[in-house]
């Protein structure tokens, strides 16, 4: 048995893969304060047997940097660096503000101290730290109390071997994060930030990580933000590689169950509880290396996910100026949206009950209850204050939030020089399928894909994961590409025998500040730079000097993923119909399990109920269930 796992702000989804290759899936409530108990609580309601393997999408790292709850960290650097955090990068976030605020500081200024130690850029050492330094550097650690240190060396990149003496001279009893095994790339601002962060969360997510392998009794694997596995020992020693744990598993998750329904381009839209992550697969999904967490730039691959506080529970208000505001803030897990029975926060779930497009018992597979009652009461607040009727003011909720997730598209698509209309919308989430079609409406894009599971894609794509290792090498002054990457191949093969290995270079033109990741073609490297920046850039300089800055090697051990099969046809009499509110007035439309969708196309407008999420097919729209249990949802031209 293999179960994947993803905690959620609102709920933790599960999906199981039997020995017999069926899947099931379940939804249970979240508790951010605990959540290994609502794991463990799912793994007995599974009846997981000692030999099934976990794996878990998880968001302790990215809630402990948020909430500002990780380790006491120090920051160790070469001597008058000390201030490398604090200074930064001359960006502005806010461009026309002349009075700014201070920087938030991961790492208190007392808390960084300087080493006397100095690598220069070719790689070769001017001067070694001397053991009288180190020990009363350790000393200094042990008075300030730190948990935890980064430690962060100029050129360290190209040599390791003073970080390498720092981190044997402070010896045990703290977590230490290194810059030339966390990041081994050159800019120091960023390769500090990343060992930093990975120094801050690792303690908490080390630890969390161990309990929960030992309680659970088996063999526990974590999804990395590049949407490949790593163990549980490998994601607490560097646990700023999950920080989009979850938002990976989507990923992947959509693009397997694109990839069984024939659709190799899509636009992956995740409408969760607390937040919608949108991404761009064509082909594969893409990757970056330039994300950042709260204006603290992490630079290790990434899969290139984009997200907006605009979820089912982001709450409605209305401002000062009198305009309808939704989102960021959520309701989360508790105390919800007012149709839960714990507050009267009116949210964007609460304006779908009003609209009839959630029934009563619908949430969670139905263990979940709601009070329509409840969110009538929480959106009336809202059309009292707009001098609206009730379902204007759901309807204005609604297309507030619409607006924020399609401006989200367009940042992953139009942003980057792709047109969506050429993708199918992969809708997923809770409420990805009541919004997609109002959205790729709007986007100009065609069809709607609804997977298989919708509710659970992001477990579901934790099964689908290969096992991955990423190592990179700095070219910067390298006469021999080559040889660089045969060293980081031989220390692949060791980790990971048996493995895949691929080949990527970071490239950029002679003179540029920043790169673009290629995979390597050993016969004309520059061919596949050239074709990357004109789709990238809209143009290419192929007169121009082009160098290596950064070469990687990705180790694969694939894993059999899930096969994805539609379930058995159930008759349309079992069908319900409901009234709901949709272009703006009541109708009477079936509502179907998806079971009973068709395989031959039918109009809408209709909704498709799944156990953890519900789609909307709305007038002028039609729809079928194809070979992998997905509903396809066409625009009617």
């Amino acid at each position: 048995m293999r179960i994947g796992v993803d905690t959620g702000g609102t709920f933790t989804d599960f999906v199981i893969l039997r020995e017999d290759g069926s899947l099931e899936s379940f939804k249970l409530r979240s508790n951010p304060a605990a959540p290994h108990e609502v794991i463990l609580e799912g793994l007995r309601r599974a009846g997981a047997p000692a030999g099934a393997e976990l794996i878990h999408g998880s968001t302790v790292a990215t809630n402990a940097f948020l909430e500002r709850k990780g380790a006491r960290t120090a920051l160790i650097t070469t001597a008058g660096f000390e201030d490398l955090l604090e200074i930064g990068r001359q960006n502005r976030a806010q461009l026309y503000n002349l009075t700014p605020g201070p920087k938030a500081l991961l790492i208190p200024r007392r808390l960084c101290f300087g080493v006397h130690e100095r690598i220069l850029p070719d790689g070769s050492v001017e001067r070694s730290p001397s053991r009288e330094e180190l020990r009363e550097l350790k000393r200094k650690l042990e008075r300030a109390g730190a948990e935890s240190a980064a430690i962060c060396c100029l050129h360290a990149y190209r040599n390791a071997v003073n970080e390498q003496r720092i981190a044997r001279a402070l010896g045990r009893g703290l977590f230490l994060s290194v810059s030339s095994e966390v990041s081994p790339e050159f800019r120091e601002y960023e390769r500090a930030s990343t060992t930093a962060l990975n120094a801050y969360v690792g303690p908490l997510m080390s630890r969390y990580l161990k309990a929960l392998e030992r309680r659970a009794g088996m063999r526990l694997w974590v999804m990395q933000s590049n949407g490949g596995l790593l163990t549980a020992a490998e994601a607490g020693r560097q646990a700023v590689r999950t920080i989009l744990s979850g938002p990976a598993g989507g990923v992947r998750g959509a693009a397997g169950a694109a990839r069984a329904s024939g659709f190799a381009r899509i636009i992956g839209f995740d409408m969760g509880g607390t937040s919608t992550d949108v991404s761009l697969c064509d082909g594969e999904p893409r990757e970056t290396l330039e994300a950042a967490l709260g204006g603290f730039p992490i630079r290790v691959p990434m899969l290139e996910i984009h997200t907006v506080g605009a979820g089912g529970g982001s709450i409605a208000r209305v401002d000062a100026g009198g305009l309808l505001r939704v989102g960021p803030e959520s309701a989360g897990a508790d105390p919800g949206p007012a149709c839960y029975g714990r507050a009267m926060l009116p949210t964007v779930t609460d304006a779908h009950v009003v609209l009839g497009r959630i029934g009563a018992r619908q949430l969670a597979g139905g263990e979940v209850s709601i009070d329509p009652e409840r969110s009538r009461r929480a959106v009336s607040s809202i059309a009292r204050a707009l001098g609206l009727s009730l379902e204007e003011a759901a309807e204005g909720i609604l297309r507030v939030a619409d607006a924020a997730m399609a401006r989200a598209i367009r940042v992953v698509s139009v942003e980057r020089g792709v047109d969506p209309r050429g993708f199918a919308l992969a809708a997923f989430g809770g409420c990805g399928g009541l919004h997609a079609c109002s959205l790729a409406a709007g986007l100009g894009m065609e069809t709607v894909l609804v997977p298989a599971m919708a509710g659970a894609l992001s477990a579901l794509g934790m099964l689908m994961a290969d096992r991955v290792r990423d190592a990179s090498a700095s070219a910067l002054q390298a006469e021999d590409a080559e040889a660089l990457f045969r060293q980081l191949e031989q220390r692949a093969r060791q980790e990971a025998p048996g493995a895949r290995l691929e080949r990527f270079a970071d490239m950029r033109y002679r003179g540029q500040s920043y790169e673009l990741t290629v995979r390597w073609d050993p016969r004309g490297p520059e061919s596949a730079f050239h074709a990357a920046h004109e789709q990238r850039y809209g143009y290419a300089n192929r007169s121009r000097p082009v160098e290596i800055v950064q070469v990687r090697v990705r180790a694969v051990t694939p894993v059999a993923p899930p096969r994805l099969v539609a379930p058995a046809s159930r008759p349309r009499a079992a069908e319900e119909r409901r009234r709901v509110h949709v272009d703006g007035r009541w109708l009477e439309v079936p509502a179907l399990p998806r079971e009973a969708v068709s395989t031959r196309w039918a109009d809408g407008p209709a909704l498709i109920l799944d156990a953890g999420s519900t789609a909307l097919v709305p007038p002028r729209w039609r729809f079928r269930r194809d070979r992998a249990g997905a509903v396809v949802i066409n625009w009617k031209r």
